[in-house]
């Protein structure tokens, strides 16, 4: 890939600059420009290269750890597969270097700041949501799922069961009472997605 003029970018200096924020992140510290640069021995300039804002730095580091997930197979039982894609196992709902702290720090930020909240949504959560809304318009394709479905919807159903599992109930996904709960919510949701 050919560059535009200017310097070279280093990935050390991205990486001091993403390490700085997710330590004021984890230590629930305010983040803010001057505590990113005196922490990570960046100068302002440098940070300001990288990302456009504050907001958009922030939104970085709160996705370090986070993968976008495979394509989900629709060859086989496709409820199967999109149960097993989204809530299959408590760690699949946490990625591994992503630890329940920083998945509530993630919230706590997020709803302080609709800004940020934003622009962690448009730069990583809704890359996430691709695989299964994909599966879901297979799913439509091939007869399995209503043709009148809303995909997102759909989506949004049942992610927030886990979320609220999580945020207002207070347990972690591993708990069996929330386990119970998502797969039983999960078939609600999946028997209105039936053709």
């Amino acid at each position: 890939m050919r560059r535009g003029p200017g310097r070279p970018r280093d990935e050390d200096i991205d990486g001091q600059i993403i390490a700085a924020t997710l330590a004021l992140i984890d230590a629930e510290e305010d983040v803010t420009v001057t505590r990113i640069v005196t922490r990570s021995g960046v100068s302002r300039a440098a940070l300001y290269r990288r990302w456009p804002s504050l907001t958009a730095l922030i939104a970085a580091a709160l996705d370090v750890g986070r993968t976008v997930p495979p394509a989900v197979s629709t060859d086989g039982d496709l409820r199967e597969a999109v149960f097993t894609a989204l809530l299959g196992a408590p760690s699949s709902v946490t990625a591994a270097g992503y630890s329940e702290v920083r998945f509530r720090q993630r919230i706590r930020l997020v709803m302080a700041d609709r800004t940020l909240q934003k622009a962690y949504w448009e730069s990583h959560v809704s890359r996430r949501r691709v695989p299964i809304e994909n599966a879901f318009r297979a799913g439509i394709e091939r007869g399995t799922l209503r043709p009148d479905l809303d995909v997102e919807a759909c989506f949004d159903a049942i992610a927030g069961a886990a979320y609220y599992q999580i945020v207002v109930r207070g347990d972690g996904m591993d708990a069996p009472g929330a386990r119970e709960r998502l797969h039983a919510a999960f078939e609600v949701v999946w028997r209105g997605m039936q053709a």
